[in-house]
């Protein structure tokens, strides 16, 4: 077993992005939806739908399936970013300096509360999620649209900028229903 991971305040809401285009990569984004479960002092509240996309970089790799989940957690950003890399490294991931290349798994801190983070392995929110259909998209699925991305604006005014990337995304339909798995539709998106 390992050392309990530190608290913050608890219920801090957190935005992960989960990816994957390499060995089973749909089972590997629903494993990891069960893995984050499982993290200390956290509660997964929510799970956007399943979605295939076009990789981003290098166009010589199968398509990636996307999803953004929500947790209530307790734990410091690095504390949990360091749990999400053990997941990473418990599904294969190999990180090999490569951006944007195929992987097994991507677990991706997207938001924090409203902080904005700056540190050397960290920055929240994501540097690029503003600008990715593959993440605001699931994201619009389960926060609101009014949610603002900070230093970037509304998540409704940036998904409508990436319109036509999201047009082109693929909606998996769901696999059996997993009650242990929330599941939240209220703001479902739409272009």
């Amino acid at each position: 077993m390992t050392e309990p991971l530190a608290m913050t305040t608890p219920g801090v809401q957190v935005y992960i992005g989960l990816g994957a285009n390499l060995a089973d990569p749909r089972r590997q984004v629903e494993q990891a939806l069960l893995e984050l479960r499982t993290l200390p002092e956290s509660e997964l509240m929510a799970v956007s739908s399943l979605y295939q996309t076009a990789p981003v970089g290098p166009a010589d790799q199968p398509d990636f399936i996307n999803a953004v989940a929500r947790l209530d957690t307790g734990l410091e950003p690095l504390m949990l970013l360091a749990a999400l890399q053990q997941i990473e490294r418990r599904h294969g991931r190999i990180r090999n300096g490569q951006r944007w290349g195929p992987r097994t798994l991507d677990l991706d801190i997207l938001l924090v509360g409203e902080q904005v983070l700056r540190l050397p392995n960290l920055c929240v929110p994501h540097p690029q999620m503003h600008a990715r259909a593959f993440v605001l998209g699931p994201l619009a699925e389960i926060a609101a649209p009014w949610l603002e991305i900070p230093g970037r604006g509304r998540l409704e005014e940036l998904l409508a900028a990436v319109a036509e990337d999201a047009a082109a995304m693929t909606r998996l339909p769901a696999a059996e229903p997993a009650p242990h798995i929330p599941t939240m539709k209220a703001h479902t998106w739409s272009l």
